[in-house]
């Protein structure tokens, strides 16, 4: 979109800076782009500085990205000032292109240290860890890609169920449209809620998910984690999940193990407890009935195996950091 007069950069400006390479995803950085765009208008008509967005290269020029579009993008050599926030998209093959980038990762960490903040979108995360600058620090990526990142950079605590994860100057988002969450807060932090809550009507999305919508299906990570091991008992689980019996014994005879060599291959396959397994798909059950059915919250609990509503409630607390009452009111999409 093209600036008015009214809305053209202004010297108080804070400087945001894309960093964009070829393959990189569009989303990440178009989604994040859009927020500081509309922030700088909501902003400068309250007469506060906004927001100068520039896109930049390594070498400048047309960088095209991996859905086909191609963008102008200016040299890093060339940026006009200061850089008040560097913004860091992913890319699918991420994991790919990370040992080839070394000028692309040497620039982002000498620019670091004298820029505001840093933030890394999807699986611009592993840029940012390979600056150093998440050493000792959470960070949180694109679900699918947890387990690489943790191989990759043990010396980063991985975040699984984060939508995004502040560290100080260092911020980094999980997948995709989780940037727009984040580029939200760091609106929020520099021109306050108000701004924030504007951008936010207009886009069409939440100022706040609630802090512990998960990024994805616990299903999907399951079958992604155990290739196949326990995939006939998952699906057994999701059929089932409204007995109450789910115990350790139950699914140790539905896999066809002894109770204690089940408990301890599945923790190995998965990385949770079955415990904790059957309390995440009840937690995801009664998640899509909340969304798309309109029975009440007390039958919800009892199909899903709570028992009670108070059962279920303490689960939501636990593991989303809200209640089913405030989960429906939020997410629902039953007419």
């Amino acid at each position: 979109m093209t600036d008015t007069p009214k809305n053209k950069p202004k010297s108080a400006d804070r400087l945001v800076v894309f960093i964009t390479y070829p393959d990189m995803c569009l989303l990440d950085f178009s989604g994040p782009q859009t927020v500081f765009w509309a922030a700088s208008n909501y902003a400068r008509q309250r007469c506060m500085p906004g927001y100068e967005l520039v896109v930049a290269s390594m070498n400048g020029g047309s960088v095209r990205c991996v859905e086909g579009v191609e963008m102008m993008t200016a040299a890093v050599a060339d940026l006009p000032r200061r850089i008040d926030t560097l913004v860091l998209p992913g890319a699918p093959s991420m994991p790919q292109l990370i040992d080839s980038v070394d000028p692309l990762v040497a620039w982002i960490r000498k620019a670091s240290r004298t820029c505001r903040r840093v933030a890394s979108v999807c699986s611009g995360a592993f840029l940012l860890a390979r600056t150093g600058l998440l050493d000792g620090k959470q960070a949180v990526t694109h679900w699918a890609m947890c387990d690489l990142f943790e191989k990759k950079f043990p010396e980063v605590g991985i975040e699984r169920d984060a939508i995004f994860v502040r560290q100080g100057s260092v911020w980094t988002s999980a997948g995709v449209t989780t940037g727009i969450d984040l580029a939200l807060a760091l609106v929020e932090e520099d021109c306050g809620r108000e701004v924030a809550m504007e951008v936010a009507r207009e886009l069409v999305v939440f100022l706040k998910r609630p802090g512990g919508q998960s990024q994805f299906s616990n299903l999907l990570q399951a079958q992604t984690q155990d290739r196949d091991l326990f995939d006939q008992l998952h699906r057994w689980l999701v059929d089932n999940i409204s007995r109450t019996d789910l115990s350790v014994d139950k699914l140790a005879q539905r896999a066809s193990m002894s109770p204690r060599n089940f408990a301890r291959v599945y923790k190995q396959a998965t990385g949770r407890t079955p415990a904790k397994a059957v309390e995440l798909f009840r937690l995801e059950a009664a998640r899509r009935l909340l969304e798309n059915s309109d029975r009440n919250v007390d039958q919800i609990a009892l199909a899903c195996g709570f028992g009670d509503e108070e059962r279920m409630r303490i689960t939501f607390q636990r593991n989303l950091g809200v209640s089913p009452r405030d989960y429906r009111r939020r997410f629902s999409v039953a007419t």
